[in-house]
């Protein structure tokens, strides 16, 4: 019988618990799938705790998958039976064994590329994108700060950067993973917890700061992120790993004409992008432009220290539920 991780309740990694469901056949416009590696994200972590309110409880958290098409819905086309596809949504409910999924959400997964490298990059590598082409698109010449570089979005936005023609800082938290985000692409890494970031960005750029600062730590970096701008320099935060941003006032951005922004990647993935953006994607991991995610694989009703070992920063990369 099917199972899914449960959340009835907000609380600590404890609070998942593996329950038997019913899946039953595609209604029109559906697809049933069957899964084999969810993607577990930061995310995630939040809507368990309690942070993010985004989820009905009792709900099925998990934002990502890839799976195995076993049934088709009336009126659907595209799609068959035995195909691989992987799927994005902010409607949550990945943390099954086997679902039942609009078919307006998977992507084909083509020959080539197998369902693991899919998994460890997927939700990341289309975030990297839409950071790097579509909400400040990158270009030759320009200077990047990356936070937490040698992190799963970190990494392959490192590596898009690099590609682009951009000068790349990256901040990381020991040299170990210094060594991750300049084979990922950074001319120059950071020790955030030896060194002042805006301190040594500063001496980088030669006072000039930065054209674009990528954000995905939160309240411990936003306040110095800002503070490293150029003028007309962009701040983009995207996550919140050290917790949520205070208020501030919008008059800070006038001393440099400042921007931020907040963006989602469901509001990117959408309509008509959505397979140009998966095309781009799958093209940039075969040919080695994008590369997989280091992968930390937990087996399905292991998902409890999944989230354990995740806020504990004890993984680099990609967290992966084996189905």
């Amino acid at each position: 019988m099917p199972e899914a991780i449960v959340l009835r309740e907000p609380g600590p990694p404890e609070v998942l618990r593996v329950e038997s469901v019913e899946v039953g056949d595609p209604g029109a416009g559906q697809l049933r799938l069957r899964q084999t590696y969810v993607g577990v994200n930061f995310h995630d972590c939040y809507v368990r705790s309690g942070l993010y309110k985004t989820l009905p409880l009792p709900g099925i958290p998990g934002l990502e998958a890839v799976g195995v098409v076993e049934a088709v819905g009336a009126g659907v086309t595209g799609f068959a039976v035995g195909d691989r596809v992987a799927y994005f949504t902010n409607t949550y409910g990945s943390y099954a064994t086997a679902r039942l999924i609009s078919a307006e959400l998977p992507v084909k997964i083509p020959d080539g590329i197998d369902d693991r490298t899919v998994a460890a990059t997927g939700l990341r590598g289309l975030t990297a994108q839409m950071l790097a082409y579509s909400v400040f698109p990158i270009r030759a010449g320009q200077t990047v700060l990356i936070h937490a570089a040698a992190g799963g979005v970190g990494r392959l936005l490192s590596q898009l950067a690099r590609h682009l023609g951009a000068t790349v800082i990256g901040t990381v938290g020991s040299a170990a993973k210094a060594e991750l985000a300049r084979s990922a692409g950074c001319h120059h890494t950071i020790l955030y917890r030896e060194e002042n970031f805006v301190d040594r960005v500063r001496e980088i750029t030669n006072g000039r700061g930065v054209d674009v600062a990528y954000d995905s730590v939160g309240k411990d970096t936003f306040a110095g992120s800002l503070e490293v701008l150029g003028i007309r320099g962009h701040l983009c935060n995207f996550g919140q790993s050290s917790g949520p941003i205070a208020p501030f006032l919008i008059s800070q951005l006038f001393g440099k004409s400042n921007s931020i922004s907040r963006p989602a990647l469901f509001h990117y993935f959408v309509g008509e992008e959505r397979e140009p953006m998966a095309a781009r994607l799958f093209q940039a991991l075969k040919s080695g432009l994008m590369t997989a995610d280091q992968a930390h694989e937990y087996s399905f009703a292991d998902a409890p220290r999944a989230h354990e070992d995740l806020e504990g920063r004890k993984t680099n990369g990609a967290v992966l539920l084996v189905v």
